[in-house]
């Protein structure tokens, strides 16, 4: 037993737009289809009510129509869709990790979504890793203390970004790795803001 803390996770409208937004850049749900609330909430297994909200999320996005009680058509998706959408996750997560150094964090919570990863990938547990996975970003937006942009961030998650020559054992064991790197540079106060070059902020007197 590692005496870990319970692992917090997004809210179930961010959670039901996360799978229906990778769904659709997966093509498991394709362009033309039909969503209806009862049955996406059905097979989600959740209430109509986050279902509805999710459906406003992936609208705003421009990966779905809302249609007056009809659901929502599916528009499908392009390169300049994915790039738009990466670009922006990428700035604002970059911006929250800073936000992290700059108060000076706790990050407790931080490590315990790291190490509970670890345990889940050394037992070949990739089910409860995502749910670690999608933890340690959480508790990163929370720790910058910036509610408007932890807001954001929910709303663009997109679970587990797996490019077309990866598997999802490839890409947690990869991933962990990663967030156990920048949980470390977090430690001592340093951030790779450009995700490859390591920056030391100064201490504030």
């Amino acid at each position: 037993m590692l005496g870990l803390k319970p692992i917090k996770l997004l809210p179930a409208r961010e959670r039901v737009a996360s799978a229906l937004r990778e769904a659709i850049i997966q093509k498991k749900i394709k362009e033309g289809e039909t969503l209806t609330l009862d049955t996406t909430a059905q097979e989600l297994g959740v209430s109509v009510t986050p279902v509805r909200e999710a459906f406003q999320i992936l609208a705003r996005d421009g990966l779905i129509e809302l249609k007056q009680n009809k659901g929502a058509i599916v528009l499908g998706f392009n390169e300049t869709t994915i790039r738009e959408h990466y670009q922006i996750r990428a700035a604002m997560e970059s911006e929250a990790c800073e936000l992290c150094c700059e108060n000076k964090a706790d990050l407790s919570a931080i490590k315990n979504c790291v190490d509970a990863a670890t345990e889940a990938l050394e037992h070949d547990d990739y089910s409860s890793f995502i749910n670690y996975n999608q933890s340690f970003h959480y508790e990163i937006w929370r720790a910058a203390g910036n509610e408007k942009m932890e807001h954001m961030l929910a709303e663009l998650w997109n679970g587990l970004s797996l490019g077309v020559q990866s598997t999802v054992e490839k890409y947690a064991k990869r991933s962990n790795e990663e967030h156990r790197a920048i949980y470390e540079v977090k430690k001592y106060r340093f951030f790779r803001r450009d995700w490859g070059t390591a920056v030391k902020f100064p201490e504030r007197k």
